[in-house]
């Protein structure tokens, strides 16, 4: 079964259950000090040389305050049954995993703005710590120099408000979760007119590339008896990629009003047949195959089978010149 996504993070990080497996990938330094990651990886070294982009600012800092709050740091490379394009980071107890997102071809300006929200995501962990009674001191010794750059202990209570979701999303940024939340509060009291506004703020490309929010967006339309809107917005998400949904794509389909034409169409997409066609149309040879990754990625969302078509969406990657990309997809350990 596919991982589903984390609506905690999901613009960064990806949570799902797995099965660990060996690492492959040494640590080049450790420290066993309380600002250093105590971790048998170098997760910033495979980001830079495996996953072919910039580490982001706080990597380190976020995974000590992750192991800090109970998570176990497991290797980025141990991505068997997992969306081929995340960097596993921790595991919880509970046995999710947080997990960095390398988008194969990211919206514009994507690198920055998941940097952005690394810090947002550490800087919300310190909150909700210091929200709850009887949290220790290792979360706070764990987070080092950049933690005193995003939060004091003791801000939320001198800041007077109430609400921790409140807090957050006047002092620390837009969450997925959050932004939920809050809506169906507004519904639950009778307020469908700010339960709309908010569902309606979701959608307004805060989460660039992401299909969640307007399938949450569709989900409220229905709920309030908006049906034809409802069908437009899930629609709009399946327009998204299919893992990015936060849910299963019969879920999204049936929210659209689809049956099974739209999974037709893409099964057909990606035979010889259909990449012929779109040749014919006049679709550059590269965009043939690039879509074709990216279908094989939908098609994967929905059946659960990642690892039997891994090194198709490599290949696929590879032949439209993205070499880096494509040996970062067929990275397995």
């Amino acid at each position: 079964m596919k991982p589903p996504v984390s609506r905690a993070a999901f613009a960064s990080v990806l949570i799902g259950p797995r099965t660990l497996g060996a690492s492959l990938v040494a640590a080049r330094c450790a420290s066993s000090s309380a600002a250093a990651a105590v971790t048998a990886y170098d997760h910033a070294s495979f980001v830079k040389e495996i996953a072919a982009t910039d580490p982001p600012e706080h990597l380190n800092s976020l995974l000590n305050v992750l192991q800090a709050r109970g998570e176990k740091i497991v290797s980025p490379g141990a991505k068997r049954g997992l969306i081929p394009c995340v960097v596993p980071l921790s595991e919880s107890p509970a046995g999710d995993l947080t997990s960095l997102l390398r988008w194969p071809t990211a919206p514009t300006g994507y690198t920055k703005y998941t940097a952005i929200f690394i810090s947002m995501y550490i800087h919300r962990i310190l909150v909700e710590a210091d929200f709850s009674a009887g949290t220790g001191d290792d979360l706070w010794a764990a987070v080092g120099e950049a933690g005193k750059n995003l939060y004091a202990k003791g801000e939320f209570k001198e800041s007077q408000v109430a609400d921790l979701d409140v807090y957050l999303l006047k002092k620390v940024g837009l969450f997925p979760d959050v932004i939920e939340r809050k809506t169906l509060r507004h519904l639950e009291k009778g307020d469908n007119v700010s339960a709309l506004i908010t569902g309606e703020f979701y959608t307004r490309d805060q989460f660039p590339g992401f299909g969640r929010p307007f399938v949450f967006n569709a989900e409220i339309f229905k709920r309030v008896g908006r049906t034809s809107e409802a069908k437009d917005s899930a629609r709009v998400a399946l327009k998204s990629p299919w893992w990015t949904l936060g849910c299963s794509y019969e879920e999204a389909a049936e929210l659209a009003g689809w049956e099974d034409e739209q999974l037709e169409f893409i099964r057909e997409k990606v035979t010889e047949e259909g990449k012929r066609e779109d040749l014919k149309r006049g679709k550059a040879p590269e965009q043939v195959i690039l879509d074709e990754a990216a279908f094989l990625m939908d098609l994967a969302s929905v059946d659960g089978n990642w690892d039997e078509v891994v090194d198709r969406i490599a290949e696929c990657y590879r032949e439209a010149g993205l070499h880096d990309i494509a040996n970062f997809i067929a990275y397995r350990e």
